[in-house]
């Protein structure tokens, strides 16, 4: 048996010390968090080996996953990547910062148009300057970025419903704004090819061949959307775990104790409207791509309030929930379609079930875990994750 020694001092009659050596098997250390001399130590993203060994696991899976399955399971694992972008920015002002947000697909929308704009084809209808992924993907992240740093000196001013109130009204303003800007965005009931797909002068669209492995289009659609993901959640998790995710913290938790502990909040809540705009204008670029040709009744408050139930499924203040969350809810109309074929006798000769759509079925179950979710489990799938690792972690004991 692997064993590490320790020393254990022991004091004798006579004040003398000796010490002796005390051998922990290495089994009882494993995946244990080490003890911590730290802030830096304790905030680190791995640490213990065993959410190392996890996530590289799991990335590795990702990147096999296109491989392995079918095309149209691939396409939705690339939207899940998106939605789980896009969570994880509004998981950043909502779950961290505290700040209530309805608008979150005004800047989705945003996004999308800015890479229409700056990565389309042109025609006589609307505008497009056929630039390249590389420049165009910044781009739809820094133009809603500025849209929020215009937003944020009012939304900063309020809080709780009146803060919904005021994104709410941005996202009404946002639909009229897409519905009659032609120019940018095609118009209501018409619309307008996303952006091309052509990322450092390669085609993305067409099939070829790395290593004699054949990408497609869905495959290399995913594999982009999959190492954004990866970079913007690593950049999350590290903004969450610094000065300035303490102070988000500090700022969600009691605001005006935050004030007077020296956190500025005009600048902490700006900074949050605006990282959270840019994570949705990358969502927006990446999803007009996913999903082929957008139009202005995409970007409504139904799309808002799937952002909202990625976070409050997922977790709050959690960036893995925000990729389980995602995950969860781009999947779910897949189960509930295999659930039909499963059950036939339930399903109606028009593919309804128990006389209802799959879209109604998929916003009643939204509904039901957003009200389970809050009043049972507060921090999600991930805090329902928590719980299970921790029983194992402790069992045989019960805590």
């Amino acid at each position: 048996m692997t064993t590490v020694s320790n020393l254990s001092g022991q004091t004798t009659p006579d004040g003398t010390v000796t010490q002796t050596k005390i051998k922990t098997p290495r089994a009882v250390l494993r995946g244990r968090p080490k003890v911590y001399t730290s802030y830096a130590a304790d905030q680190a993203i791995w640490n213990t080996p065993a959410k190392m060994w996890w996530t590289i696991g799991l990335v590795v899976l990702a990147f096999a996953a296109p491989f392995l399955i079918a095309k149209d399971l691939t396409n939705l694992l690339a939207l899940a990547a998106v939605y789980a972008i896009g969570g994880i920015g509004l998981n950043l002002l909502t779950g961290y910062a505290g700040q209530i947000s309805l608008g979150h697909a005004f800047f989705v929308g945003a996004g999308a148009y800015t890479a229409a704009v700056f990565g389309g084809t042109e025609t006589k209808t609307v505008i497009g300057l056929g630039w390249d992924m590389a420049l165009w993907l910044p781009l739809s992240a820094i133009v809603p970025g500025l849209l929020g740093l215009i937003v944020a000196p009012l939304a900063s001013r309020v809080r709780g419903l009146y803060l919904a109130m005021l994104t709410l009204g941005l996202l009404m303003l946002g639909e009229h704004f897409f519905n009659h800007w032609t120019a940018i965005t095609g118009g209501g009931g018409i619309g307008r090819a996303p952006a091309e797909v052509v990322l450092f002068g390669t085609d993305l669209s067409k099939p070829f061949k790395v290593g004699g492995v054949l990408i497609n289009e869905q495959r290399a659609l995913y594999l982009v959307a999959l190492v954004v993901l990866i970079v913007l959640a690593v950049m999350a998790r590290n903004l969450a775990r610094s000065k300035v995710g303490r102070a988000f913290a500090a700022v969600r938790d009691r605001d005006i104790a935050a004030e007077v502990m020296g956190v500025p909040l005009q600048r902490t809540k700006t900074l949050a409207f605006v990282v959270s705009s840019a994570y949705a204008g990358v969502a927006g670029g990446l999803l007009s791509v996913v999903i082929g040709r957008i139009s202005p009744e995409r970007w409504n408050l139904l799309l808002s309030i799937d952002f909202l139930a990625i976070v409050l499924i997922g977790g709050i203040a959690t960036i893995s929930g925000s990729i389980m969350g995602a995950c969860f809810i781009v999947l779910l109309p897949r189960l509930l379609e295999e659930l039909t074929q499963l059950f036939p006798s339930i399903t109606s000769e028009s593919g309804d079930i128990a006389g209802m759509s799959l879209d109604e079925i998929k916003t009643i179950l939204f509904g039901l875990l957003i009200v389970g979710m809050v009043v049972l489990e507060p921090r999600g799938m991930f805090g329902l994750w928590t719980r299970i690792r921790n029983y194992f972690k402790g069992w045989p004991f019960s805590y």
